[in-house]
Parts: C-alpha cells; structure tokens; sequence
C-alpha cells in the first residue's frame, strides 16, 4: 500500500530556506513519478516540481525555478523540496504524490495527475 508523509513545514521569514520531506512506502520508487503540489489558501493545487524517477525527467513550474529542488535520500526512500529565498506567495499547503508514470513528467504534474497523496504539511512565508 502506498503511503506518503510529508513534514517539515514552518513559519519562515521572507528570503529563508526551508527543506521538507516527504517519507514513502509501500512502493519502489525508482519505477515511479513523483511530484510537490500546493495549494494556497483559495487557490487550487498546483504542480511545482515533479521528477519521474524511472527516466530522471523532471519539472519545475517556472515560479519556483531555480530556488526550489527535488532531492532523493535513496537509503531512506525520503523525497525532500528544498526552497530557497521564499517569498509570501510561497504561502501555501504542500503535498506530495505519486504514480506509475503515465505521461511525459511535464504534463502529469501540470495536470495534477497523480493518485497517491500524502495529507500535506503547511508552510507559511511572512515576516
């Protein structure tokens, strides 16, 4: 059975960095397509970095390019996002997912394409 945890959200000032971690199990996820979502509050989800671990494509949404980053800890099956330099539009409920890729790993994680999901961690920018 699939199961995804995520933590790490915080309370973070404008510019900081932050690392959270989404724990997995239940699967191998060298043969899947994983992806970080958020949804602000009032906004619909959105897919801000996504990685197909079978071929190691990935996409970021080009609001977070360059400071956000998708990272594996192989021995512990943990999926990180790094962020740096956020901003208070970073605000937002992040979810991780995961599925057998089934598309080009752009267009899973723009459609939100994914089955499996964790429950979210929260992460809030502000001063």
């Amino acid at each position: 059975q699939v199961q995804l945890v995520e933590s790490g959200g915080a309370l973070v000032q404008p510019g900081k960095s932050l690392r959270i971690s989404c724990a997995t199990s239940g699967f191998i996820l060298d043969y899947y397509a994983f992806g970080w979502f958020r949804q602000a509050p009032g906004g619909v989800r959105e897919g801000i970095a996504c990685i197909n671990f079978n071929d190691k494509s990935t996409y970021y949404r080009d609001s977070v390019k360059g400071r956000f980053t998708i990272s594996r800890d192989n021995a512990e099956s943990t999926v990180y996002l790094e962020m740096n330099d956020l901003k208070i539009e970073d605000t937002a409920l992040y979810t991780c997912a995961t599925d057998p890729p089934s598309a080009p790993i752009w267009g899973m994680c723009k459609g939100v394409d994914f089955r499996s999901w964790g429950q979210g961690t929260q992460v809030t920018v502000s001063s």
